[in-house]
Protein backbone atom coordinates (compact mmCIF):
# COMPACT_ATOMS: atom_id res chain seq x y z
CA UNK A 1 0.00 0.00 0.00
CA UNK A 2 1.33 3.29 -0.45
CA UNK A 3 2.55 5.99 1.81
CA UNK A 4 -0.38 8.78 2.44
CA UNK A 5 2.66 11.27 0.48
CA UNK A 6 2.21 8.91 -2.42
CA UNK A 7 -1.48 8.73 -2.54
CA UNK A 8 -1.84 12.67 -2.37
CA UNK A 9 0.91 13.07 -4.77
CA UNK A 10 -1.19 10.88 -7.04
CA UNK A 11 -4.31 12.57 -6.78
CA UNK A 12 -2.63 15.84 -7.08
CA UNK A 13 -1.51 14.58 -10.20
CA UNK A 14 -5.11 14.10 -11.66
CA UNK A 15 -5.01 17.64 -11.69
CA UNK A 16 -4.11 20.07 -14.61
CA UNK A 17 -0.80 21.25 -14.52
CA UNK A 18 -1.96 25.42 -13.59
CA UNK A 19 -4.23 23.68 -10.66
CA UNK A 20 -1.78 21.91 -9.75
CA UNK A 21 1.43 23.87 -9.24
CA UNK A 22 -1.06 26.43 -7.42
CA UNK A 23 -2.08 24.04 -4.80
CA UNK A 24 1.68 23.28 -4.30
CA UNK A 25 2.33 26.55 -3.87
CA UNK A 26 -0.60 26.63 -1.54
CA UNK A 27 0.14 23.46 0.39
CA UNK A 28 4.11 24.72 0.72
CA UNK A 29 2.50 27.91 2.48
CA UNK A 30 0.56 26.69 4.96
CA UNK A 31 3.17 23.72 5.95
CA UNK A 32 4.87 26.86 6.60
CA UNK A 33 2.48 28.65 8.35
CA UNK A 34 1.41 25.50 10.58
CA UNK A 35 4.78 23.42 11.28
CA UNK A 36 3.40 20.53 13.55
CA UNK A 37 -0.27 20.49 11.74
CA UNK A 38 -1.91 17.13 10.87
CA UNK A 39 -3.20 17.23 7.02
CA UNK A 40 -6.75 15.40 6.29
CA UNK A 41 -7.18 14.60 3.01
CA UNK A 42 -10.70 13.75 1.13
CA UNK A 43 -10.56 12.94 -2.53
CA UNK A 44 -14.20 13.33 -3.75
CA UNK A 45 -15.11 15.67 -6.35
CA UNK A 46 -13.04 17.89 -5.25
CA UNK A 47 -9.52 17.39 -3.69
CA UNK A 48 -9.57 18.77 -0.08
CA UNK A 49 -6.77 18.57 2.00
CA UNK A 50 -7.33 20.15 5.81
CA UNK A 51 -4.91 21.67 8.04
CA UNK A 52 -5.28 21.25 11.88
CA UNK A 53 -4.13 20.79 15.53
CA UNK A 54 -5.10 17.49 16.31
CA UNK A 55 -6.50 14.52 14.47
CA UNK A 56 -10.17 15.86 14.88
CA UNK A 57 -11.02 16.70 11.67
CA UNK A 58 -13.44 19.24 13.64
CA UNK A 59 -11.32 20.95 15.24
CA UNK A 60 -9.43 22.18 11.55
CA UNK A 61 -8.78 25.71 11.25
CA UNK A 62 -8.04 25.66 7.02
CA UNK A 63 -8.65 23.58 3.76
CA UNK A 64 -7.07 23.70 0.60
CA UNK A 65 -9.55 22.69 -1.99
CA UNK A 66 -8.76 21.74 -5.66
CA UNK A 67 -11.32 21.58 -8.29
CA UNK A 68 -10.90 21.13 -11.72
CA UNK A 69 -10.90 24.92 -12.71
CA UNK A 70 -9.01 26.73 -9.60
CA UNK A 71 -7.82 26.14 -6.47
CA UNK A 72 -9.69 27.28 -2.89
CA UNK A 73 -8.30 28.32 0.74
CA UNK A 74 -10.76 27.92 3.36
CA UNK A 75 -10.63 29.73 6.45
CA UNK A 76 -13.43 27.24 8.67
CA UNK A 77 -14.12 29.68 10.97
CA UNK A 78 -14.05 32.67 8.31
CA UNK A 79 -16.95 33.95 9.79
CA UNK A 80 -15.77 35.23 13.17
CA UNK A 81 -12.18 36.80 11.35
CA UNK A 82 -12.02 40.39 11.41
CA UNK A 83 -11.88 41.27 7.71
CA UNK A 84 -11.92 45.16 7.46
CA UNK A 85 -10.25 44.57 3.75
CA UNK A 86 -12.85 42.41 2.88
CA UNK A 87 -10.25 39.96 1.70
CA UNK A 88 -12.65 36.83 2.24
CA UNK A 89 -15.37 35.64 0.09
CA UNK A 90 -18.44 34.13 0.84
CA UNK A 91 -21.58 34.55 3.32
CA UNK A 92 -22.11 31.17 4.95
CA UNK A 93 -22.60 31.33 8.90
CA UNK A 94 -18.47 29.65 9.21
CA UNK A 95 -16.88 29.34 5.96
CA UNK A 96 -15.23 31.84 4.19
CA UNK A 97 -12.57 31.44 1.62
CA UNK A 98 -9.85 32.65 -1.00
CA UNK A 99 -9.90 31.84 -4.70
CA UNK A 100 -6.16 31.55 -5.42
CA UNK A 101 -6.58 32.74 -9.45
CA UNK A 102 -4.53 32.47 -11.51
CA UNK A 103 -1.78 31.34 -8.50
CA UNK A 104 -0.97 31.31 -5.12
CA UNK A 105 1.05 34.48 -5.05
CA UNK A 106 -2.04 36.17 -3.41
CA UNK A 107 -1.38 34.13 -0.32
CA UNK A 108 1.94 36.77 0.02
CA UNK A 109 -0.58 39.66 0.62
CA UNK A 110 0.06 41.16 4.04
CA UNK A 111 -3.73 41.11 4.42
CA UNK A 112 -4.55 37.27 3.57
CA UNK A 113 -1.46 36.69 5.77
CA UNK A 114 -3.00 38.62 8.77
CA UNK A 115 -6.07 36.57 8.49
CA UNK A 116 -4.33 33.00 8.67
CA UNK A 117 -2.34 34.31 11.70
CA UNK A 118 -5.41 35.67 13.05
CA UNK A 119 -7.33 32.53 11.72
CA UNK A 120 -4.69 30.20 13.72
CA UNK A 121 -4.57 32.45 16.83
CA UNK A 122 -8.22 32.03 17.35
CA UNK A 123 -8.26 28.33 17.10
CA UNK A 124 -9.95 26.53 20.06
CA UNK A 125 -7.05 24.21 19.78
CA UNK A 126 -3.71 25.63 19.80
CA UNK A 127 -1.50 24.17 17.78
CA UNK A 128 1.91 22.14 18.93
CA UNK A 129 4.48 23.71 16.79
CA UNK A 130 7.08 21.23 18.10
CA UNK A 131 5.49 17.82 16.37
CA UNK A 132 5.96 16.74 13.26
CA UNK A 133 4.01 17.31 10.97
CA UNK A 134 1.26 14.54 9.58
CA UNK A 135 -1.00 13.76 6.91
CA UNK A 136 -3.88 10.86 6.82
CA UNK A 137 -5.87 9.70 3.96
CA UNK A 138 -9.29 10.20 5.50
CA UNK A 139 -11.30 9.22 2.74
CA UNK A 140 -11.21 8.21 -1.17
CA UNK A 141 -14.44 8.17 -2.94
CA UNK A 142 -14.72 4.99 -5.29
CA UNK A 143 -17.38 6.97 -7.86
CA UNK A 144 -16.65 10.85 -8.66
CA UNK A 145 -18.26 12.64 -10.96
CA UNK A 146 -16.36 13.07 -14.37
CA UNK A 147 -13.99 16.14 -14.71
CA UNK A 148 -15.17 18.94 -16.93
CA UNK A 149 -12.11 19.93 -19.03
CA UNK A 150 -10.70 23.21 -18.16
CA UNK A 151 -12.02 26.12 -19.91
CA UNK A 152 -10.15 28.28 -21.80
Amino acid sequence: MPTASAQLTGFLAKFPPDVRATAKAALAMMRKQMPGAVEFVYRTYALVIGFGPNERPSDAIFSIVLYPRHVTLCFLQGALLDDPQKILQGSGNQVRHIRLVPDASVLDHPGVRALIGQAIKSSDVPLKKARSRKLIIRAVSARRRPRRPPAR
